[in-house]
């Protein structure tokens, strides 16, 4: 017990995003999710929310049409065990080897179980991802989640889709954090908010890669809303679970209601990058929402929450919570599917 507690700490600490930063209150209607009719699911995520991402465009893509990944790595890539998610899938336990090189994570393996997992009705069949658009970012000054663990989430994809279907852009220095040209800490920066100032653009270029060419964002100020709403509504006990009792919506101006040209698109916060534990700082300033503003663009910010084996409110991309969290299944998975039907109005 004592070694997995250490190891677990371990993990915990490979995306422990905002250590001591403040916690500022959110302005935001409160209700229920609302039913809407978005369409063009896409999804989104900073480090264990990179790997959340990922497994949910896997499990469910038939509804997704693509992702963006920052510092995250490839499908069920942990295993289910902490050891290999600290030591393999990123760089927290002192590992000399880890991260040395391409193919680590064994992508071959890891494809394998893909493929298997489809073929058991697990995931949604491998094949829909041929059509999916993926960006992927990693900052060669990452030493969390270290570049050669992100060239093996893009050998990944290779086994799944056109080499053209896939960006992937480095930065030079960019430490572990989101990319953006307006907000955050120096790009070489390890720590709060874990959001860096690399002039680099990421949640436009993501967007833009996913969707296509994107009308130019008006300005850094939101002019949408945000909807505060109830998780408790898609998983019972969410808190065993290590999800929040309240989520986020960003409904950009006109699509509100049953507006039907709007899109969709799912940000997965990273470890202790929670309303609850540091304010709006990832909701309002990642980047999303002025992009959201002038492309019709409803934003879900689903939320983790602590628990005795996950304190830093990470995503379960190991199994902390569930044998099956890589799967459709999985309860935090299914939990933020049942968000989408919700928006989409679809299955």
């Amino acid at each position: 017990m004592k070694a997995l507690t250490l190891h677990l700490l371990r993990l915990l600490a490979v995306i422990a995003l905002i250590t001591g930063a403040s916690v500022a209150p959110i302005q935001a209607q409160t209700g229920s999710l609302p039913p809407m009719r978005a369409s063009q699911l896409s999804v989104s995520g900073l480090s264990s929310g990179g790997y959340m991402a990922v497994q949910f465009e896997i499990a469910y893509s038939s509804s997704v049409i693509g992702a963006g990944i920052i510092a995250g790595g490839p499908y069920f890539c942990a295993r289910g065990n902490v050891g290999t998610a600290t030591s393999i899938c990123s760089c927290t336990n002192g590992t000399p080897w880890c991260g040395v090189s391409p193919g680590g994570t064994n992508v071959a393996q890891l494809a394998e179980v893909t493929k298997r997992n489809a073929a058991n009705d697990l995931i949604d069949a491998t094949a829909n991802l041929a059509g999916h658009r993926v960006w992927l970012f990693s900052g060669r000054g990452d030493t969390l989640v270290p570049t050669p663990v992100m060239n093996d989430l893009r050998a990944y994809y290779g086994n799944f889709m056109p080499a053209e279907n896939i960006s992937y852009r480095t930065h030079p220095s960019a430490q572990h954090a989101i990319p953006t040209d307006f907000f955050g800490n120096h790009c070489g920066t390890l720590g709060a908010p874990w959001i860096n100032h690399c002039a680099l653009d990421g949640a436009g270029e993501l967007l833009g890669w996913i969707y296509g060419t994107l009308n130019p964002r008006q300005g850094s100020t939101p002019q949408g809303s945000f909807i505060e709403f109830s998780q408790e509504e898609f998983i019972s006990d969410a808190h065993s679970h290590g999800m929040a009792a309240t989520g986020y919506l960003y409904v950009p101006p006109g699509c509100e209601g049953e507006a039907q040209d709007c899109k969709l698109h799912v940000a997965f916060h990273g470890c202790k990058q929670t309303v609850a534990t540091m304010g709006d700082a990832h909701i309002r300033n990642a980047g999303y929402n002025s992009w959201a503003d002038s492309n019709r663009i409803l934003v879900l910010y689903p939320q983790a929450a602590a628990t005795w084996m996950n304190p830093n409110s990470c995503w379960d991309w190991w199994g902390y919570d569930d044998r099956s969290y890589a799967e459709r299944s999985g309860h935090q998975m299914r939990a933020v599917k049942r968000m989408t039907e919700r928006l989409t109005g679809l299955p």
